[in-house]
């Protein structure tokens, strides 16, 4: 019984966070914008003490400036669900402190943009998971 919880409940926390993610690619992009990729991660991922994070992002290419795609994602917000919009000028996603984390596409140029968002769950998953930690 324990083992299935071990494994059942970090499941749960990577399901939580990829609805992030998912819920971030289904915003119409912007005019002049391309889908390039999606990422998610639960986890203890910025600060201290103890607690999951659940992190969901999209990175996209875009021809308009980082104001604009800003105006654009901000007139889109649900009142649940704030946006992050930064410039992405490499592979790594510097937004995460406490863990390795990056897209796998290949980033080269001015015109790429991370869109992100913290997801929240206060259920029984969250408080067992040993990465929350």
């Amino acid at each position: 019984m324990i083992l299935v919880l071990i494994i059942a409940i970090p499941i749960k926390n990577d399901l939580i966070a990829k609805k992030v993610a998912d819920d971030l690619e289904k915003i119409p992009l912007p005019n002049n914008s391309c889908f390039i990729e999606k990422k998610s991660l639960a986890g203890k991922l910025c600060g201290n003490g103890n607690g999951m994070q659940y992190f969901g992002a999209v990175l996209i290419k875009s021809d308009l400036s980082l104001e604009d795609i800003q105006d654009y994602y901000y007139s889109q917000g649900e009142d649940d669900l704030k946006y992050y919009i930064e410039s992405q000028k490499d592979e790594i996603i510097r937004v995460i402190e406490n863990q390795n984390a990056s897209f796998e596409s290949n980033i080269e140029g001015n015109d790429y943009y991370i869109v992100y968002a913290w997801g929240d769950y206060n259920g029984i998953a969250s408080e067992f998971d040993l990465r929350g930690n």
